[in-house]
Parts: C-alpha cells; sequence; structure tokens
C-alpha cells in the first residue's frame, strides 16, 4: 500500500474539514483510496492526514500539484505542511 502522510497546522477545524471535504472527488480521481484524521490531543490545531494511494507515483503528482497547492491556501494552513511518501512494509498484530 502506498500513503501520503500529512503533517499540517490549521487555525480553524471547520473551514479547513469544509474544503479538505470537497476534495474529496479530486484526490479520489487522483488515486486517492481514502484514508483518516488525527488531531494533536495537546494541540487542536496541529493534524496528520493519513492518506491511501493506489500508487505511490500519483501520490506525489497530487501532491506537487497547483490543485492541490489552491487548496492548501482556502483551507487556511498556517505553515509549509510536512510529506511523507509511505509504502506499507508490514503489518503488526496486536
Amino acid at each position: 500500500m502506498a500513503a501520503l502522510l500529512i503533517r499540517r497546522r490549521v487555525p480553524d477545524y471547520a473551514t479547513w474539514k469544509q474544503v479538505f471535504g470537497e476534495q474529496g472527488l479530486t484526490r479520489w480521481s487522483n488515486g486517492c483510496r481514502g484514508g483518516q484524521v488525527f488531531r494533536n490531543a495537546d494541540d487542536l490545531g496541529e493534524m496528520l492526514i493519513l492518506l491511501e494511494w493506489d500508487d505511490l507515483l500519483r501520490a506525489r503528482l497530487f501532491s506537487q500539484s497547483d490543485e492541490w497547492q489552491e487548496s492548501l491556501k482556502r483551507e487556511g494552513v498556517i505553515d509549509d505542511p510536512e510529506i511523507w511518501f509511505l509504502d506499507l512494509t508490514d503489518e503488526v498484530a496486536s
């Protein structure tokens, strides 16, 4: 599984969530197959977004697209997001 992990800071979660939700179809058409959003329990403005992709190259291309860069502005992101491209190598049982 290929994944995109993004750490970002936003001043207003509701605004971020609305814009992020509007981007769902765009993410899907570019290879995203869903994901999870985590908020820092000690700093609710900091988030980690883990998105599964059908292909690592497509995840890279999406993260460099003008469309995604524009969405960051509309989401109110207040820092340069940190991005990691991940390739699942193992699953851990509980």
